[in-house]
């Protein structure tokens, strides 16, 4: 019994340490692709500078889920090839560790994980979403406002609308000396005012630039017709309710709206984020299965093997995803029957040695 127990504390803390870096290098591959991202969208105005650092944040955690699968099996990999190379394998096996028991060692590590990574994709990650979707909206809001630089022109509706400020007090979203530029049809109208502010209409979800004092000139270019108005409050539509807030993604719905709901797309992103949890599992106790499936010299096989597996078992996943969500297989199928092949998978990589023996002797 101590025996066992420090075998199984051994391989745990193995798989445990290599878990560790290995998803500490997917973060950090995935924060700097993201980074890169969302700085360019701070430079072009699109997204305001202050909530750079908690868009990565909150899209870290949304993505944590995906993350956690290629984690555990490249982590499981990793200490089972070594051990076979150095023939701990071997060794294990004549002290009366059998393959049987090396996957109990396993599950119980990864049922572990599989509650952690449960309480991520059910809980965390979606709160996660919800947040990323509101910071969106918040940055249209305010997008246009932040792209605004005193002594540069900045475009609104494609290019129909040009503004050019003077001076620009942020705190207080006020703009003085003010151009404007309005193109519709053949007509071109400008404005000139010495104060404007932008103004955002929640209920329309249609964005106006206010200009308080100033002048107006509608013409045909290369006319002398020009219409000249004076005014005291003068309103410009810059961006139409067609910018209005996108629909929430069901990824950033609450699992207890989505669990009880008829809707089959709210079923197929339930039974997805069960597969990434389910997906824990089996990709950790294949991944035993195919390093002492394969030849212990192809240090390099398991990888190739496990990597495509990977891609293979998660691609069917969200190939049955969409069939679902399109009503095209019934839900009782659903994902389901991916995990059904997979395992199937995995009951014959366990026999198949057994029968390669049997058809020897």
């Amino acid at each position: 019994m101590a025996r066992g127990m420090i075998i199984t504390r051994y391989i745990h803390k193995e798989i445990l340490q290599k878990l560790a870096w290995i998803v500490g290098l997917l973060i950090l591959i995935f924060a700097s692709n993201k980074f890169v991202g969302f700085l360019s969208d701070a430079a072009e105005g699109n997204l305001p500078a202050d909530m750079v650092f908690m868009m990565l944040g909150f899209k870290l955690l949304a993505s944590l889920p995906k993350i956690l699968p290629i984690a555990i099996l490249m982590a499981t990999l990793l200490v089972f090839t070594r051990m076979a190379n150095e023939r701990e394998l071997v060794v294990l096996e004549g002290a009366g560790v059998s393959k049987l028991t090396q996957l109990k060692i396993i599950t119980q590590f990864s049922i572990i994980f599989c509650l952690f990574s449960a309480l991520v994709t059910l809980y965390a990650a979606p709160w996660a979403a919800q947040n990323v979707h509101n910071l969106k909206e918040r940055a249209k809001e305010e997008s246009d406002i932040s792209g605004i630089r005193p002594g540069q022109f900045k475009e609104f509706s494609q290019g129909d609308r040009v503004v050019y400020v003077q001076n620009f007090v942020p705190q207080k979203s006020l703009m003085e000396d003010v151009f404007l530029q309005v193109r519709e049809n053949e007509n071109l109208g400008v404005l000139a005012s010495d104060t404007a502010r932008f103004q955002f209409d929640q209920e329309s979800g249609n964005k106006y630039i206010i200009f308080n004092d100033g002048q107006r000139y509608v013409g045909e270019p290369g006319l002398l017709d020009y219409e000249i108005t004076e005014y005291e409050k003068y309103a410009i539509l810059i961006d139409s309710a067609a910018r209005k807030s996108e629909g929430i993604k069901t990824s950033a719905l609450k699992t207890s709206e989505i669990i009880n709901s008829n809707d089959l797309s709210h079923v197929a992103e339930f039974q997805w984020r069960i597969s990434l949890v389910i997906i824990c599992l089996s990709l950790s106790l294949f991944s035993v299965l195919v390093v002492q499936s394969t030849s212990i010299e192809k240090r390099y096989t398991p990888f190739i093997i496990g990597i495509s597996v990977y891609l293979i078992y998660s691609n069917l996943l969200g190939i049955a995803q969409t069939l679902l969500r399109r009503e095209i297989i019934p839900e009782f199928v659903g994902l389901w029957c991916v995990h059904i092949i997979f395992f199937g998978l995995l009951f014959i990589l366990y026999y198949l040695p057994l029968l390669r023996m049997h058809k020897k002797s």
